[in-house]
């Protein structure tokens, strides 16, 4: 079989070198803000390490044989309704799972073991002992069956935790998410991990707060706007949910915004899936997808309608 040799615009060393181990593949560095090299013009691929806001007309006229956008995040939401015609778009789907779900598992054990608190009494030089709570034996509501919702579920069964997967429509192990009504009130926590679209936004607003029991927290390590951030405050005021939020709406965070001194929160700023070896595995699954492409197939990560 005769490979194609496809022009890929990279805009990092790393991606040179990941990419130049794919057969058919040449790769070309671009530099973000300066005029594109002249072998853009034959380029089918690109990946940006931009937001699609900072584009013009004119850069996309640069990119006439244009055909596929891989991206270097899971997330696509900045990216719909901003595509040239006819280009299609892949998320690295794949590369951030395991972080994202190693960075939830971190804050339950946070919350629930009190190590924060113990971590204060620490500083203070106070040895006192009592007794915390466990995540052993709690009952987790996973809301997102892809690759997200699977690492985190496969890192949470190790702790005895007893696991519910939701998605999209049922299906052997997950739930519709036309259930979640009936299921927010059996389970301790629930765990974010879907992405954002027309039918996320705004998912978790007050009616689906309220039907979360007494005691229970809410984590979010999908996208702010998935959560309505009124409607949780109201909830953290009266102590009656937790929650731990990697992103935020607004994000970022305005520093007079209630949600950094509200009680019962754990606060980072959007880092779960920023962990050492990023830039290498998202480069792993880019590369991937990219063979695929030459070889005449999709992408599997490949972006249809608002995914």
């Amino acid at each position: 079989m005769v490979i194609m040799t496809v022009t890929v615009l990279v805009p990092d060393e790393d991606g040179m070198i990941a990419l130049s181990e794919v057969a058919g593949v040449r790769p070309v560095r671009y530099q973000w803000g300066e005029p594109l090299p002249p072998q853009a013009r034959e380029a089918e691929v690109l990946i940006p390490k931009f937001h699609p806001a900072e584009t013009t007309d004119e850069f996309f006229e640069g990119l006439p044989r244009l055909k596929l956008i891989q991206l270097l995040s899971a997330g696509a939401e900045d990216w719909i309704g901003d595509l040239p015609d006819g280009v299609l778009l892949s998320t690295c789907r794949g590369a951030h799972g395991g972080s994202t779900a190693e960075w939830v598992v971190g804050v339950l054990l946070l919350m629930y073991r009190e190590l924060r608190e113990f971590t204060a009494l620490q500083e203070n030089r106070q040895w006192a002992r009592r007794t915390t709570d466990t995540l052993q034996g709690k009952r987790v509501l996973i809301v997102g069956a892809g690759d997200l919702g699977r690492q985190l579920r496969g890192r949470l069964e190790p702790f005895d935790t007893r696991v519910t997967m939701v998605g999209i429509s049922a299906r052997e192990g997950v739930h519709a998410v036309e259930e979640l009504p009936q299921l927010l009130g059996e389970h301790d926590v629930v765990a974010l991990m879907v992405p954002l679209t027309s039918k996320t936004r705004g998912m978790v607003d007050a009616a689906f707060l309220a039907e979360m029991p007494d005691g229970a927290i809410l984590v979010n390590a999908a996208r702010g706007p998935v959560v309505n951030t009124g409607a949780l405050l109201a909830e953290l005021e009266r102590g009656r949910l937790r929650a731990a939020l990697d992103v935020t709406d607004p994000e970022p965070l305005p520093s007079d915004h209630p949600l950094w001194t509200a009680q019962g929160v754990v606060l980072t700023p959007h880092v779960a899936g920023a962990a050492r070896g990023v830039q290498r595995r998202s480069y792993a699954v880019a590369a991937a997808e990219i063979e695929r492409w030459v070889n005449g197939e999709l992408p599997d990560n490949l972006v249809h309608g608002e995914y």
